[in-house]
Order: C-alpha cells, then sequence, then structure tokens
C-alpha cells in the first residue's frame, strides 16, 4: 500500500514553508504528497507582504476531491488564518477517513509576520484541536494559545503542555527550538507518557520552514505506519538534519529554508 499524505496548508510563494515546505518533505521521506490550499501568500525570505484566503467552499470541494480519491493514511494541517476557513476544515475531517491528524498550529511566520487572526485562535483550539492526533505548537504559539508567559524552563514546558491537552488535544508536542542552550528539546507529551526528544542546536539564520517540515515530518511517519514516538524521533532526526544542511543552499536575502533533500542532492 502506497503512504499517501495530505497538507491542508497556505502556499508560500518563496518556496521554504508552507505547502512547498510540507511537499517536499513528504517525497524526501518517501510519501506520496496530495495537497489542500487555504492560503495564497505572496512571501519570501523576507517576509510576507500580502495573504489570500482561499473561499471556504472551496477548501471543501478540495478536501472532498482528493479524500474520495486517495487512499489517505495522514493528514497535515498547518495555516488556517480565519475562523470559517477552520470550520470548513474541521467539517471535511468528520466527512472523510483522513488517516492520523498532524495540526501545527502557524500563527506568525520565521519573519515575525502574523499568519492567523487573532478571532480565529479560539476556534482553532474549541473546532479542531480535538480532532487532531497530536497538536505541534512552539513556545510562542503554546504561550499564545493559553494566554500565558513564554516557558522557559522544562517545568513550564510540561505545565503547558498538560493546559493543552486538557484543551482536548490527545498529545502535544511542545517545540523547543526558541529556548536556548546547546540542544534543542521538544516534549511529546499525552496522558499516559511524557517522552524529551532532543538534538543539536545550529547557529544559522536558515530556519524558514522548520515547523512545517517537522510536522510533515511526522505525518509523513504516520502514513508510513510508524507509531507517534517513532514518527516523532524520525521527524526530529530529519529536520535536525535538513537544518544542519540548510547553509549549503543560498535562497535569498532573509531567513532562508532548511534543506529539505540534504539526504540526496549532490554537493
Amino acid at each position: 500500500m502506497t503512504a499517501i499524505a495530505v497538507t491542508i496548508a497556505g502556499s508560500d510563494s518563496g518556496g521554504g514553508a508552507g505547502i512547498q515546505a510540507d511537499l517536499k518533505t513528504f517525497s524526501a521521506l518517501g510519501v506520496y504528497g496530495a495537497s489542500v490550499l487555504t492560503a495564497l501568500t505572496a512571501q519570501n525570505t523576507l517576509g510576507v507582504s500580502a495573504i489570500h484566503d482561499v473561499p471556504p467552499g472551496f477548501i471543501t470541494e478540495q478536501m472532498a476531491a482528493v479524500y474520495s480519491d486517495l487512499g489517505v493514511t495522514a493528514t497535515k494541517i498547518g495555516m488556517l488564518s480565519q475562523p470559517e476557513t477552520i470550520r470548513a476544515v474541521a467539517s471535511g475531517l468528520g466527512a472523510f477517513s483522513t488517516g492520523p491528524v498532524v495540526l501545527d498550529p502557524v500563527m506568525v511566520a520565521a519573519s515575525g509576520d502574523p499568519l492567523l487572526a487573532e478571532e480565529a485562535v479560539s476556534v482553532l483550539v474549541s473546532e479542531l484541536m480535538p480532532l487532531a492526533d497530536i497538536v505541534t505548537p512552539n513556545l510562542h504559539e503554546a504561550a499564545h494559545i493559553l494566554g500565558s508567559k513564554l516557558a522557559e524552563s522544562d517545568a513550564a514546558m510540561q505545565d503547558q503542555a498538560n493546559r493543552l491537552l486538557a484543551l482536548g488535544a490527545k498529545a502535544v508536542l511542545m517545540k523547543g527550538g526558541h529556548a536556548t542552550g546547546n540542544e534543542a528539546r521538544d516534549l511529546l507529551k499525552t496522558p499516559e507518557s511524557e517522552i524529551w526528544v532532543t538534538g543539536p542546536r545550529y547557529d544559522t539564520q536558515n530556519t524558514h520552514g522548520t515547523g512545517c517540515t517537522l510536522s510533515s515530518a511526522i505525518a509523513s511517519g504516520l502514513a508510513k505506519g510508524l507509531e507517534l514516538e517513532a514518527a516523532v524521533r524520525e521527524a526530529k532526526d530529519y529536520i535536525s538534519g535538513a537544518i544542519a544542511a540548510s547553509d549549503r543552499l543560498k535562497i535569498g536575502n532573509g531567513h532562508g529554508p532548511v534543506h529539505h533533500f540534504y539526504r540526496t542532492w549532490q554537493g
């Protein structure tokens, strides 16, 4: 059976994040990728200059076309900028067989530009989070969802992960990439277990699309039939390598992308 993953997310015209990063990740990890576009962005390594939201009805049509025909084995959800966009996606998830769902609560681009309307946050939490098998916030996103200060310790990350579980998430991966220290430490928390997943921290500005790539890598593992912990560990290994190799690429003048094909490209 062919592993098939769907990304439901926004497009990055610069190619480093969003739908483009997701499809590259699926391909790099041996998974067939399909897509449902929720928004178009005019974006490059320097920032986001415009966002055009896809009408909710057309999002519904895309989901129906993909899920009714392809034997989807996992779904990744990224940028959903408006409340009605979120509701359309939530409705579609309930109507089709999606495989395990990975929700990356994208709120801000690497450049600092907002990607989620403030009024959409509560809808994301109440209507979409309970449908996801794992939610993957970074420290800033977790703090924003909870209305809390940024977690600056292991104990604070543990507390916020527990609070996200209480909001309806089945599992949470608190990403520690924005913390400090020599290691990038992520916390995988479920109601039954708590696991720290670590990797080296690299000194590079080429981190555009890291969150999209990691969540898509987790979806890739789940699409191939891995258990959640194994999928997270495989994804962590992949994103660490993609960041380490990012300076081999010379893309744009700002925050460049990670290297999705570092395992296969020569040079």
